[in-house]
């Protein structure tokens, strides 16, 4: 079959076949302690099995208590987003044997989660999209399996039981999501929320944030779903649009050749961009949850609900309304603000020191210089400005080059060396000489050398090459430093190339 009659038929498949698909996120919730015992939530990179306890190895004759921290996180996760909280709310058993797992069962919650009922709103390449989520609920985390060679080169499997006992929120959105665009930008969105509100880091790269997506097809225009998949190991947003692109594409050739699909779980490598089978999938009714008989059923105050509520910060999305109907900045440069952290943080210190300045140019500041020095600065944190900057440091800067006393280039390394080394702006101009030079008359000389040096550039322009001005201005720029006023610089020279075209004539 050619290319093009492949494409044709991949183009027709998709247009009988509506994707469902169904997001589970487990997020690592950030508490001090697990789940249900006093150690210590470990770092990434601790050593194996140095963070356990009788009760998270799940050791004869241990009790689990609860963390309150991290049903407060949950809580605060489903006001985020919307959803309802029961006024009771109980712990069930998950059961199911694995290595990973000391109790041979997980405490979880099946029935009652903490939160229901919420949704999530997002930009698409086709607009807004809203999905329903239909659960939020808090878990302990399983240890973590470490697959390697041992001494004699065979295949071992080891146990780190560092991980087990963590607080982990599982996220459930309802099956309405219908493309792989809508999965990442919905991960990416869930993401930034539950880091603006502060209960989770949900960094992919080391395992804070895990995403799952249930991918079925059915016919367009019908109700019932077809047979679901549940994809696994996608580590990046990327992972997530690639491995539900692949699993619809399959699903779909498979449906067209007349196979019948099994409800399985299915892994994706990055390398090949394909999926893998990992196991048939089970049902909730395999998990035989029942009640968990050693935590009490946990009654939810209003008072303290409410409390979690009004502690919540502006969420991204309100955040990205207000910087476009208050600020007056475009919906591109509104969310790229947003999306990053320190961006975001950065623009409100700037704007209370600033607030005269004009918003697309803090934000282009702010997305330009600032974050090209805060991203070289090894002290830069999310909370805002970096290292020893200072807000009113970075507005002079800023003042300046609106001004016209400072040229952009040399903006660029003040801010560089101030994010750096903390020390004021004001002090770094005039140390390193980057006063702009504006003044017509100290321009005069240097226009007259840089033209007079240049013969055959001159000529270009004159016969008709624009572009040979920008090397003329180049020129100029290069012989003060950067420091000369570049537009001043554009126009004197070509009024003076002009003006002796004419004297020639």
């Amino acid at each position: 079959m050619s290319v093009s009659a492949t494409t044709t038929a991949r183009s027709g498949a998709e247009d009988r076949w509506e994707a469902v698909i169904g997001i589970e996120v487990h997020c690592q919730v950030r508490t001090v302690s697990k789940m249900f015992c006093a150690c210590a939530v470990p770092a990434p990179d601790a050593e194996p099995n140095t963070h356990t306890c009788p009760v998270c190895l799940a050791l004869p004759g241990t009790l689990p208590t609860i963390n309150r921290r991290a049903v407060e996180h949950v809580l605060a996760a489903g006001a985020a987003i919307g959803a309802t909280a029961p006024a009771t709310t109980r712990w069930d058993r998950k059961n199911y044997f694995y290595p990973d797992l000391p109790k041979g069962y997980q405490i979880s919650q099946y029935d009652l989660p903490l939160a229901s009922h919420g949704s999530l709103t997002f930009e698409t390449t086709g607009g807004p999209v809203t999905i329903g989520i239909a659960r939020a609920h808090l878990e302990e985390d399983t240890a973590k399996l470490v697959h390697a060679a041992g001494p004699d080169g065979a295949r071992v499997s080891l146990v780190d039981f560092n991980r087990a006992g963590v607080p982990l929120m599982e996220i459930v959105t309802e099956p309405e999501i219908r493309t792989a665009e809508q999965a990442r930008r919905y991960a990416e969105e869930l993401r930034l929320l539950l880091r603006a509100i502060d209960v989770s880091d949900a960094e992919m790269e080391n395992g804070q944030m895990r995403v799952e997506a249930n991918v079925s097809l059915r016919l367009r225009g019908t109700q019932p779903f077809g047979i679901r998949t549940e994809v696994k190991n996608m580590n990046s947003f990327r992972a997530v649009e690639r491995a539900i692109s692949h699993e619809i594409e399959r699903q779909a050739a498979a449906l067209e050749g007349g196979e019948t699909l099994l409800q399985e779980t299915r892994g994706w490598d990055d390398a090949t961009g394909t999926t893998y089978l990992m196991r048939v999938k089970e049902s909730s009714d395999d998990y035989r949850y029942f009640p968990e008989p050693d935590l009490p059923p946990l009654h939810l105050d209003a008072g303290w609900l409410a409390g979690i509520r009004a502690a919540l910060p502006e969420l991204p999305a309100a955040r990205r309304a207000r910087y476009r109907d208050e600020e007056g900045l475009s919906p591109y440069d509104a969310a790229m603000i947003v999306a990053d952290e320190g961006m975001s943080a950065a623009f409100e210190a700037l704007r209370a020191a600033g607030p005269d300045l004009p918003a697309k140019e803090l934000a282009n500041f702010v997305s330009g210089d600032y974050s090209r020095a805060a991203k070289e600065n090894p002290e830069r944190t999310a909370a805002g400005l970096v290292g020893r900057s200072d807000s009113a440091s970075l507005v002079h800067v800023l003042r300046e080059v609106l001004a016209g006393r400072l040229s952009r280039a040399n903006a660029k390394e003040v801010v560089l060396i101030h994010v750096a080394s903390g020390r004021p702006a004001a002090e770094l101009v005039a140390e390193h000489g980057f006063a702009q030079i504006s003044d017509a008359g100290a321009l005069d000389a240097i226009l007259d050398a840089v033209i007079g040096a240049n013969p055959a550039a001159v000529a270009d322009y004159r016969a008709g090459k624009a572009q040979a001005a920008g090397f003329l201005v180049g020129q100029v720029m290069k012989a003060t430093r950067g420091q000369a006023n570049a537009a001043r610089v554009q126009e004197a020279l070509r009024g003076r190339l002009a003006g002796r075209a004419e004297e020639r004539q």
